[in-house]
């Protein structure tokens, strides 16, 4: 049991009903709590959000922090702050235990700190194995939540500061989805907008359906709004985030495909960037790349996540095409838009890969010619069906295959670099260069990283920059 705080408990009148509000009515609870134990304290409480894993988990982040500075935290550098929260990534077993060791050394801090609260929530928390061995074995934290109720964290705030015993709120799943909500960019220029949520696409190797639910799309309205907004607040550059973009608006009252989406979002006046992530290749449409083909502010970039160049695997896999559907859909990709840059997901070592499987993923590497890949060895993640698998490949030969394919990977790669080399393009400005202050670094349509003279003044500006000199995996430029 953990000690109780020394607040005086507000009596709770006519909470309202209706989300936002009533996130908003505990903000104001929050606010009263948080300033009462500053005032204990004589300094204000601090705040350190830790996220683990996708971009998905990255926004979340943005919107845990938007909260907790309107109750009137203030960010600290450190995990010796008086609220501790991770944000957390169940994808791959490790990641659990990069949780568990970093709670262990948040203990020591804890004794120190009666002011100091420890918060879990994310993708790892709706595990419940996960919720009753940090409730057995870690029984100094103060507040659990998942992926579903993320948007009640105000009140769960309240709960866990009026408690003497642990919060905890997991949702199984839900349809309902609440924005409107505080939110602290990392970036003003730039910013993630959720258009769905879940996954039903049970890969056999993938956790996240069950951690975040069936797919959930947001009304185009709202997400419309959204981003007006955040143009009005200086944004220029959005990347429209779900789990699989291309199946976006299948749940909807009026259906509405992802290309049709893009449209009217290219219609939003100061908008200049649009990107996407991730795409299904399951779902690609001939729709969505003609949107791409026409479109003025579409980045030239498109994640494809191929896993394998097996047949034979993806079946396995049950991701729902083949090697020659893939293929096909890269040749319309570029001849639609021949400059795109293309990158890519491949696992290494699934149960039952053989040679010749991992030769057909090496053809698609060396036929495709990506830009870049994440590759990935293969993780048995308990909960999926490829963890009961036969055939498990010996790590020994994962190793050897992932070796080989790193190494194509990152050949194509080094000789893809530097196309670019003397063109005259656009740069999004994205700040003063860490290793030479008197160079700014920004990204092309394309992802490509370019770094050339500049001031902090040009940060979330876009510049027409001469690309001079590849450097591998960068450019050096200068202002045209």
């Amino acid at each position: 049991m953990k000690e109780k705080r020394n607040i005086t408990i507000i009596d709770k009148k006519q909470i309202p009903s209706e989300e936002p509000a009533r996130q908003y009515y505990f903000m104001d609870i929050a606010k009263k709590y948080v300033a009462e134990l500053a005032e204990q304290k004589g300094a204000p409480l601090t705040f350190c959000v830790t996220t683990f894993g996708c971009q998905m988990n990255a926004r979340d982040s943005e919107k845990l922090v938007g909260i907790l500075e309107k109750i009137g935290y203030v960010e600290a550098p450190d995990e010796k702050a008086d609220f501790v929260i991770y944000n957390t990534c169940t994808v791959r077993e490790n990641a659990n235990n990069k949780v568990y060791g970093r709670l262990g050394y948040l203990h020591g801090f804890k004794k120190k700190n009666p002011y100091m609260m420890i918060g879990l929530c994310g993708c790892m928390m709706q595990e419940p194995t996960v919720v009753e061995k940090i409730q057995n074995s870690y029984r100094f934290v103060d507040l659990i939540f998942g992926t579903h109720n993320i948007y009640k964290f105000a009140e769960l705030i309240v709960t866990a500061l009026e408690s003497d015993s642990m919060t905890i709120d997991i949702w199984k799943d839900t349809d309902k989805i609440v924005e409107d909500l505080p939110v602290e960019r990392k970036y003003s220029f730039k910013s993630g907008v959720n258009i769905m949520f879940g996954c039903n696409n049970f890969c056999s190797y993938c956790i996240v359906p069950y951690v975040r639910g069936r797919e959930r799309s947001r009304e185009p309205k709202e997400i419309v709004r959204e981003i007006e907004h955040l143009v009005q607040d200086g944004v220029v550059e959005v990347m429209l985030l779900g789990q699989n973009v291309n199946s976006y608006g299948r749940n909807l009252e009026h259906p509405m495909t992802f290309a049709q989406l893009l449209q009217e979002i290219e219609k939003i006046e100061g908008l200049e960037r649009i990107r996407f992530m991730t795409s299904h290749p399951k779902d690609l449409s001939d729709e969505l790349i003609e949107v791409m083909k026409n479109s003025k502010k579409i980045c030239n970039h498109l994640h494809l996540p191929l896993q394998s160049g097996s047949s034979r695997i993806l079946k396995i896999m049950n991701r729902h095409y083949d090697k020659e559907h893939y293929l096909e859909l890269v040749d319309k990709i570029r001849a639609a838009v021949p400059d795109i840059a293309l990158t890519t997901d491949i696992i290494v070592g699934f149960p039952g890969e053989t040679e010749e499987d991992f030769e057909e993923t090496m053809d698609v590497v060396r036929r495709v010619r990506y830009d870049s890949a994440f590759t990935f060895i293969y993780s048995k993640r308990t909960g999926t069906p490829a963890a009961t698998m036969d055939d498990q490949i010996p790590e020994e030969v994962i190793k050897e295959r992932f070796d080989r394919l790193l190494h194509e990977v990152q050949t194509i790669s080094a000789e893809k670099a530097g196309k670019l080399t003397g063109q005259t393009l656009p740069v999004l400005v994205e700040e003063v260069n860490g290793q030479d202050t008197s160079l700014v670094t920004g990204k092309l349509t394309n992802n490509s990283t370019v770094h050339f003279p500049g001031t902090a003044d040009m940060i979330g500006t876009i510049q027409n920059v001469v690309l001079e000199e590849c450097k591998g995996f960068y450019y050096i430029g200068r202002l045209a």
